[in-house]
């Protein structure tokens, strides 16, 4: 088999299985069946739609929408209260007490020059919103909503982390007209970026009270740049959930095309996934939560609905959740334990590629702690991956080696069988017999490699903690491109000595002039991948190279000489 074809072959089916994976239209999720909406009004106020069956109160439901009495439609319009600021070192969010209206990352900026804004998720602007919402709905009396019923609990507007404290409190309260109350307060934590959002229901009535919290995440689609010159259009942006399972739903011009979602959870959280940064709600304890979605007019909506809390006449119930606003940390990941949460690092929609993704970080972030430079990392995370592969690319370049050494005498064999493809196969494969060359030898060690490569370039393209970090010299920013395209370069070079190296058995001089362009057409496509990406392969390709040339030089000395054709 001409062995630099196979490579060639290989290399682009790489390259098509990424852009199928970015592209593609997601089909993992198995389409559900479409479930009455109810619409749950409460007291008086914005009517909230639920994709669930209704809390039932005395036998009777409350009424359920129907194909002539349409749902509701879920409001995007932010909440009338009072809003309230609340900063801590690591989060500055407004507050209304049912949404989180803006949330800014201060440690993250949108650029890396000095004075950018930092990153902005939760944003009340009409073309980017995108909110945290959180309110309840009864069966049996009103209940406050995340548009309406909450307000600060005091007259202080403000709230700040200050030194020497490790949290900051904002609470809100709404008063029902039946003697029920719910007190809301939102903890912010000194380096979290989880707030804990903990309602407190406490019924001063004389009849009981039933309700159910819901927590949602609402955004309208945000507009992606797409092309090989824009890593975050390879990441995933959608909606995700667990749910027992970890389920994903990719934005798109019907976000509901594959169909409802009625999940029952234990455990479960929802979530909206971006390039590096993601929000998540996560509810506290074992309670059991219904997850759904919904399509709001220019919008996606993922929506978590608690279990029926009773609160009889003198006593009291507390509900409690996690919302988590900011960057895709594996390490603040983590410490949340939460089942399933780590795939919001989502190296990869299949579980093998994402595992293997995550154990390669790891090596990666060990690495940094001793390097302390993420450029340094990346070299030392091919270093080890070579080593570990060494015997199978050993056999790989053995048999480019030995195919090499007997070329000349293939070369022979073409000349003297000419135009006659079949005989010349024939007379190839016995030569390949004869002289114990395994045609194969160079293609499995490809193949069994080429899940190790697709992982580290997820895991180069995902991971946060690359964003904006410096290597040497020029490159400042290894999510950004090379600024002097001299990595770039450097890859077409060593793609080229690379290829010079590689027999070519049977090729034609046309085939040998489109091998000669392919370094070029190579180093063309990754002048615009982010630095890290082309280190990563510059740094593979030039240790590839030194091991071939190594292999050449130990069995493929001195090349076979070919006898004149009669």
């Amino acid at each position: 088999m001409n062995q630099t074809r196979v490579f060639l072959i290989l290399a682009w089916l790489m390259v098509a299985m990424l852009l199928w994976m970015e592209w593609g239209k997601e089909k993992a999720a198995p389409p559900a069946t479409a479930v009455p909406v109810a619409a749950l009004t409460a007291d008086g106020a914005a009517s909230v739609p639920a994709a669930v069956p209704a809390p039932q109160a005395g036998g009777a439901a409350v009424p359920t929408a129907t194909a002539s009495q349409p749902a509701a439609p879920v409001s995007t319009a932010v909440g009338g209260g009072d809003r309230v600021n609340v900063r801590s070192d690591v989060l500055d969010l407004v507050l209304d007490g049912g949404s989180v209206l803006q949330a800014d990352l201060p440690k993250f900026p949108q650029a890396r020059q000095s004075g950018s804004a930092p990153v902005r998720l939760f944003d009340t602007d009409p073309a980017h919103f995108y909110a945290a919402q959180a309110g309840w709905v009864s069966a049996t009396g009103a209940a406050p909503s995340h548009q309406s019923g909450f307000v600060p609990e005091g007259p202080q507007r403000d709230f700040v982390l200050a030194d020497g404290q490790n949290q900051v409190v904002v609470p809100f309260v709404w008063h029902g007209p039946d003697g029920v109350s719910i007190r809301r307060s939102y903890t912010l934590t000194r380096g979290s970026y989880a707030v804990e959002v903990r309602d407190e229901v406490i019924n001063q009535g004389t009849t009981p009270w039933q309700g159910q919290v819901y927590r949602q995440l609402i955004r309208k689609p945000p507009t992606i740049k797409r092309g090989y010159t824009q890593p975050e259009s390879f990441s995933f942006t959608g909606a995700a959930w667990y749910d027992g399972d970890y389920q994903r739903r990719k934005f798109d011009e019907d976000f509901l095309e594959d169909g409802r979602v009625n999940a029952q959870a234990a455990r479960g959280w929802i979530a909206m996934l971006q390039h590096h940064f993601f929000s998540a709600w996560i509810p506290e304890g074992q309670q059991p939560s219904t997850i759904s979605l919904d399509a709001p007019p220019s919008g996606a909506l993922v929506r978590e609905l608690g279990e029926a809390v009773q609160v009889a006449p003198g006593a009291t119930a507390t509900t409690q959740a996690r919302l988590y606003v900011g960057p895709k940390l594996v390490s603040e990941i983590r410490a949340q334990q939460v089942p399933g949460l780590e795939r919001a690092v989502d190296y990869s929609q299949f579980s093998i590629l994402a595992l293997l993704g995550e154990g390669l970080f790891w090596v990666l972030s060990h690495l940094y702690g001793l390097f302390g430079n993420w450029g340094w990392a990346i070299i030392g995370l091919v270093v080890l991956v070579k080593a570990v592969l060494y015997p199978l690319s050993a056999a790989q370049y053995k048999s480019f080696a030995k195919m090499r050494k007997f070329q000349p005498r293939i070369q022979q064999l073409k000349e003297r069988y000419g135009d006659d493809k079949q005989k010349f196969q024939t007379a190839m494969m016995e030569l390949y017999k004869k002289e114990k060359i395994n045609p194969m030898g160079g293609c499995l060690p490809i193949l069994v490699q080429m899940p190790v490569f697709l992982a580290l370039y997820w895991v180069l393209v995902e991971s946060v903690e690359l964003r904006h970090a410096p290597w040497i010299l020029w490159i400042q920013d290894l999510t950004a491109r090379d600024p002097y395209f001299i990595l770039p370069v450097i890859n077409v070079a060593v793609m080229w000595f690379t290829q010079k190296l590689q027999p070519a058995p049977g090729m034609d001089p046309m085939q040998q002039k489109m091998m000669q362009f392919m370094p070029v057409a190579f180093g063309v496509m990754m002048a615009f991948f982010p630095a890290g990406l082309v280190l990563y392969w510059v740094t593979n390709g030039s240790l590839g190279l030194l091991q071939q040339w190594w292999m050449m030089k130990r069995h493929g000395e001195p090349a076979t000489k070919a006898t004149p054709a009669k």
